[in-house]
């Protein structure tokens, strides 16, 4: 059975393994390291913006996401690679609406690589529409948000 909890100090090095291996497919692609590849997760983790999908004590995903005003933004989803196709990501998903609706936040906000297609046609099935694409610290993004109804509202 998957869990999902925040993140501790103790996961660190299992964080960094499975950002690494989720990642690494994707630098011939963009043709460097993507930006998750280099985040300070002991940071994150202090700042209780880390969450983790686990099961059996082994870490399959991290959630990374961070309060703006207005919208909370999705700063990374990664699953452990073997692990995909199981529900991880859209758990992962769910976990973010689930915080942003206790947060009062009308929506959701992610980015991802332009180059990045499936990733883009996956956040698109989970109801992100693109809402601008920028040049940012040496990256081609894609920005996405996703509106959240209010809870008993339609959706």
């Amino acid at each position: 059975m998957i869990a999902l909890r925040g993140a501790r100090e103790d996961d660190l090095a299992s964080i960094r393994a499975l950002v690494e291996a989720a990642y690494a497919p994707w630098i011939a692609l963009i043709g460097r390291r993507p930006g998750p590849m280099d985040d300070d997760y002991a940071a994150r983790i202090a700042a209780g913006e880390a969450q983790v999908a686990e099961a059996d004590g082994t870490i399959l995903g991290l959630l990374v996401t961070e309060r703006h005003d207005g919208f909370l933004l999705i700063d990374n989803v990664a699953v452990a690679p073997g692990q995909q196709g199981r529900g991880i990501g859209r758990a992962l998903l769910a976990a973010a609406e689930g915080e942003a609706r206790r947060a009062g936040v009308p929506r959701l906000r992610l980015y991802t690589h332009a180059r990045m297609a499936t990733n883009i046609a996956l956040y698109a099935r989970a109801g992100f529409s693109e809402i601008a694409r920028v040049s940012e610290k040496g990256f081609d993004r894609v920005y996405m948000e996703k509106p959240l109804a209010a809870e008993g509202g339609p959706r």
